[in-house]
């Protein structure tokens, strides 16, 4: 993986040089939050946001997309348009994300929407700060090796610039002349002040260590009833998981029945019909039992099959419930019922 560094004063021009490559989005504020947006000014871009309310899994998953149209005697397939994306401002922690569904959306049954926006995403990570709700080093997505095209670490009057694809590679052969190959000692000793400084700044750790045993174990436990009571059912931390992929399919018919679409749009297994089957019975029509899927899903099973958790510790859960439902509570509150007294 070459290595490049980039003075912070070139960052402007090197937007402008990306942005002749495709649409660009990066970060933007949005009155008290952050958001990935189409970038047209580079001056409205927000590259110190902790975190956007939603990941970069929007551009490969969209809420709502068609995937068929039909009409009498003719079914047409929606393929997405061909159209190159570049995501800036991407933090390890959801560039792990995307390495997750890449593993579910691309396996061995793939996924054609999908691999479609996959291989027109270019992404363009952003080294970040923790601050009191980042989990990423628990969940050992803090830092990231590859997974992106270029990756942009931020060491106050320069950047490092590490390439991690021929199109990344691409992106800095046109921004030459902004960049230099030279990295020097100081460079170097800089770069792990940065990296130490940042270790010490997590405050906040998820202990994974025997979870999935302690799921497995204790699966009957009183937690998922007591946080089931809280539970709003509202599906927040689903829709801005990083990582969560449930959808569902709908056809809309024209009046004259003779013609439709067929869509594809996101789902969360926290509503309360997401289990609901033919002749009405819902299998899990109880909010704690909806909990313990959810996060059995993430904390046990993926660990079991994938050898790590679906968690990417991004921290937006911790944010953005209402009633304080999230991967640290809920990890607390399972160990806190085990450990001895």
């Amino acid at each position: 993986m070459k290595t490049y560094k980039m003075a912070k004063d070139n960052l402007k021009e090197l937007l402008r040089i990306i942005m002749k490559f495709g649409n660009v989005y990066a970060p933007a504020k949005d009155k008290n939050n952050c958001k990935f947006v189409k970038i047209k000014d580079v001056n409205n871009i927000c590259l110190d946001a902790k975190r956007t309310i939603l990941s970069p899994k929007k551009f490969l998953t969209p809420t709502r997309y068609p995937v068929f149209s039909y009409s009498e005697g003719s079914v047409e397939e929606v393929i997405p348009d061909d159209e190159l994306t570049i995501v800036l401002g991407v933090h390890p922690c959801d560039i792990h994300a995307i390495k997750i569904l890449d593993r579910l959306y691309l396996g061995n049954v793939k996924d054609p929407y999908y691999e479609m926006r996959r291989r027109n995403l270019i992404i363009i990570g952003h080294s970040c700060l923790p601050d009191e709700k980042c989990l990423c080093k628990s969940t050992g997505t803090d830092m990231v090796e590859d997974g992106f095209d270029l990756f942009l670490t931020d060491l106050e009057d320069f950047y490092l610039v590490w390439v991690g694809s021929s199109r990344g590679l691409d992106i800095v052969i046109a921004a030459e002349e902004l960049m230099t190959d030279q990295i020097t000692q100081d460079d170097i000793t800089k770069y792990l002040s940065w990296h130490n400084k940042r270790e010490k700044m997590f405050k906040t750790e998820i202990p994974f260590k025997y979870m999935a045993d302690i799921i497995d174990l204790n699966y009957n436990s009183v937690v998922w009833e007591e946080f089931g009571n809280k539970c709003l059912s509202c599906g927040t931390c689903t829709i801005v998981c990083p990582t969560c992929n449930c959808f569902h399919v709908d056809d809309k018919l024209e009046i004259t029945v003779s013609a439709g679409i067929r869509e594809r749009m996101m789902d969360s297994c926290m509503y309360p019909y997401y289990s609901t089957v033919a002749g009405g019975h819902d299998f899990r029509s109880k909010r704690s039992d909806r909990l313990k899927l959810y996060y059995t899903h993430k904390l046990k099973e993926y660990i079991g099959h994938w050898g790590k958790p679906a968690c990417v510790g991004c921290g937006r859960c911790v944010e953005y419930c209402p009633v304080g439902i999230n991967v640290v509570t809920i990890s607390e509150a399972l160990y806190k019922e085990v450990m001895p007294k």
